[in-house]
């Protein structure tokens, strides 16, 4: 894969074979965060996981202290008085069956997370095809399947994020934004990290976490020191 001239030049400041604290790789990843948008700062974990396994499967979601800087656009499904309530804490559409074909068929997906009630799960399901590819299928485990939608929007509003494996077994979560002070962003690692470090199934056997990586969206990855963050 070819690079830009300013990801080579970020690349310098890295040093490939080194393994980084944590404040030290934010501090890295911000400087070398050079494109002309506010790049998001990702963390990328390898795992010991078999996620074909159901008792080595990871899924859940943190809020972060400090948010994700990202204006996040929630669709709930919902009827009656649980749609009055969910348009009422926030939540940009709220619907029910009437999505289902403008989803299958129009091709709409302008929302970043998705909301039901119970209720409308049997609806929802219909969609699995599309959304769950898109990581976009509301989840118990994710708080996305609630009759509490107030709390769940609010909880998304104020920076909730997801974290499960994908078909490698690796987890990428946004921690924030390259604006964000490096402060904040270690508050943000270290609420996700807590996290994901007590989501650790019984079933694995091994190191847990093989290898981390931080990055901004269009930056070099820098290597987290992995005893560090899962001790």
């Amino acid at each position: 894969m070819k690079h830009g001239k300013r990801y080579v030049e970020a690349a310098k400041a890295i040093d490939r074979s080194a393994t980084y604290d944590v404040a030290d790789a934010i501090a890295l990843v911000k400087k070398t965060a050079v494109a002309k948008f506010d790049e998001t700062i990702e963390v990328h974990l390898r795992t010991g996981c078999d996620g074909r396994h159901a008792d080595q499967q990871i899924r859940g979601a943190v809020v972060l202290p400090h948010g994700t800087g990202k204006k996040v656009r929630i669709l709930v499904f919902a009827k009656g008085a649980k749609a009055d309530e969910a348009l009422a804490a926030g939540a940009d559409y709220v619907g029910a069956e009437e999505l289902v074909p403008k989803i299958q068929h129009e091709g709409w997906l302008d929302f970043d997370v998705a909301v039901a009630t119970p209720d409308m799960m049997g609806v929802v399901g219909r969609l699995g095809r599309i959304l769950g590819p898109k990581g976009l299928m509301p989840n118990p485990k994710a708080g996305t399947v609630t009759q509490d939608v107030t709390k769940a929007i609010n909880d998304i509003k104020a920076g909730k994020v997801e974290y499960r494996l994908d078909k490698t077994n690796i987890i990428h979560v946004p921690v924030g934004k390259a604006s964000f002070t490096e402060e904040q962003l270690a508050d943000n690692f270290q609420a996700l990290m807590d996290a994901i470090n007590k989501a650790k199934p019984s079933a694995v056997k091994g190191a847990f976490i093989k290898s981390a990586t931080l990055s901004a969206t269009m930056g070099p990855g820098v290597k987290l020191n992995v005893v560090k963050i899962t001790g």
